[in-house]
């Protein structure tokens, strides 16, 4: 039964609501944006006398490293002050925006693939076209910012099996500050023909909004915060989403707290697939040991369940974490510990399983080489093939301006899902899917408008899921893809 997921443009148009009834507020130093590059017409115009600048964004718990950092453009880089126990993934920092502005722009790219993702195995050239609509907005008051990143359009596709449908990215950000707390709403959307696990690999598809310098670069949901999609087999279109709340209290310019709860989802409009939900809620510690080094504990539970599945999952992780930051050249994440797994079902007379979880995000810049390496091993909800799994999942990018005008790019993803139930042939042990990404693409920019990029993704997936031993099968699969992006001069608000 197809079930179409429109419900969630609600959310856009209450987010929306939020920027008009907000009092004054000042921008939140966790939304960087992209230390590459400017627009000075727009975004850093000189103060007049009779308008100074706006208030410098907060600063977390007030100790900051002492960077002073600066963009390619000499511009100054705003700390980061991401919890090292919270939601989202740490940033380089951010350059200080002294407008509120929104940019619409479009995209067209094409996916020349040689297999179909139905079959993938089975060798089929054909073509897939996405057109759409992009948008970034940035909103920004005294004690406060709104930002989000959209875009949505049609797939036209010359497989059969797939044929035309629609595409939408979304990612929305909403935070209010004061003295001593910020309290954040993050909202992830995606609705996609296929896995977001290398979905776009080194090209512009891959993320949501008009991309590049204006685009406000919202600092990425941790991996364990976001329904997982690590299976490239799974069948047809699927959409996901995740609503968090969060809320840093600062102890002292040294200390913090963060609570935090979420709620995700993953529908698929095919049968044949495991839909799931996740309710998520968290407790950390941060303590500032230096101006560079954080130490953190970390509780997290989680509960998973399943459509028209009787199964349950409670997941309970307590870790000790570390992080250390460097602004505008290095940020480094590390979690380990112990994991407590309940089932609701026992599987081979298991009620509950002991184990061990962790993981860790290291981002690196240089003299216009920009590094990010990410990893993450733990129970997840099972990527819409299993009743969960155990998930060990890395992926990493690297990019590099190459001369004035061409910019190059490397991307990588591995991810690793063993089924928590039994298999059916118990010589094969538990159900196992391996799934490889690689890819390298290269980007030309046409004035400060507009992008064109070319790029290269192998996809590769062996299983062992409900076969004979020596049977299974695996698959290479060509992608190139081709891409152009347009925007049109930011409109400012205030």
């Amino acid at each position: 039964m197809k079930r179409s997921p429109t419900f969630f443009a609600a959310f856009v148009l209450s987010a929306l609501a939020l920027t008009g009834s907000a009092p004054a507020f000042a921008q939140d130093p966790s939304s960087p944006q992209e230390p590459e590059q400017s627009e000075p017409s727009m975004v850093q115009p000189q103060p007049t006398p009779d308008q100074p600048p706006p208030k410098p964004a907060g600063r977390g718990p007030g100790w900051t490293d002492d960077s002073d950092a600066v963009t390619d453009s000499g511009l100054p880089i705003i700390p980061d002050s991401t919890p090292l126990t919270g939601v989202q993934i740490a940033t380089l920092g951010s350059q200080e925006q002294r407008h509120s502005y929104i940019v619409p722009g479009f995209q067209y790219g094409n996916f020349i693939r040689s297999s179909t993702l139905e079959a993938p195995q089975v060798g089929d050239w054909n073509s897939t076209s996405f057109l759409a609509a992009n948008l970034s907005m940035l909103q920004q008051w005294t004690h406060a910012q709104f930002a989000m990143n959209y875009t949505g359009g049609g797939v036209f596709s010359t497989d059969s099996v797939q044929g035309n449908s629609y595409y939408q990215q979304m990612e929305v950000q909403q935070i209010f500050e004061t003295r001593h707390a910020k309290f954040s709403l993050i909202d992830q959307f995606d609705y996609l023909p296929q896995s977001d696990f290398g979905f776009g690999a080194s090209s512009p598809l891959a993320i949501a909004g008009i991309g590049g310098p204006l685009g406000p670069s919202l600092p990425a949901l941790q991996s364990n915060y976001q329904p997982t999609q690590s299976i490239f087999t799974t069948v047809g279109s699927r959409y996901s989403n995740s609503g968090t709340a969060q809320v840093a209290y600062f102890l002292s310019p040294r200390s913090q707290i963060t609570v935090s709860g979420s709620y995700g989802i993953l529908r698929f409009l095919d049968p044949g697939n495991i839909e799931s939900n996740d309710t998520i809620l968290s407790f950390g510690y941060d303590y500032q040991v230096s101006r560079r080094d954080t130490l953190g504990i970390l509780y997290r539970y989680t509960d998973f369940r399943y459509l028209g599945n009787p199964q349950a999952i409670q997941d309970q992780v307590a870790q000790l974490a570390y992080g250390h930051k460097i602004t505008g050249r290095t940020s480094i994440q590390l979690f380990v510990g112990p994991e407590i797994t309940n089932f609701r079902i026992p599987i081979s007379g298991e009620s509950q399983r002991t184990s061990v979880s962790g993981g860790g995000n290291f981002t690196y810049a240089i003299s216009h080489t920009n590094l990010s390496l990410l990893y993450n091993h733990g129970v997840s909800g099972g990527s819409g093939a299993f009743t969960g799994a155990t998930t060990d999942t890395i992926t990493g990018s690297a990019s590099r301006r190459l001369n004035r005008v061409y910019e190059g790019n490397l991307s990588f993803g591995y991810a690793r899902n063993r089924s928590l139930q039994n298999s059916a042939v118990v010589s094969v042990g538990q159900p196992i899917v391996n799934s490889w990404f690689a890819g390298a693409g290269v980007d030309r920019p046409f004035g400060r408008d507009a992008t064109a990029s070319l790029a290269y993704t192998a996809f590769i997936e062996s299983s062992t899921q409900g076969c004979q031993v020596g049977s299974c099968t695996s698959y290479l699969q060509h992608q190139i893809s081709l891409s152009f992006q347009w925007h049109m001069h930011p409109v400012v608000m205030e």
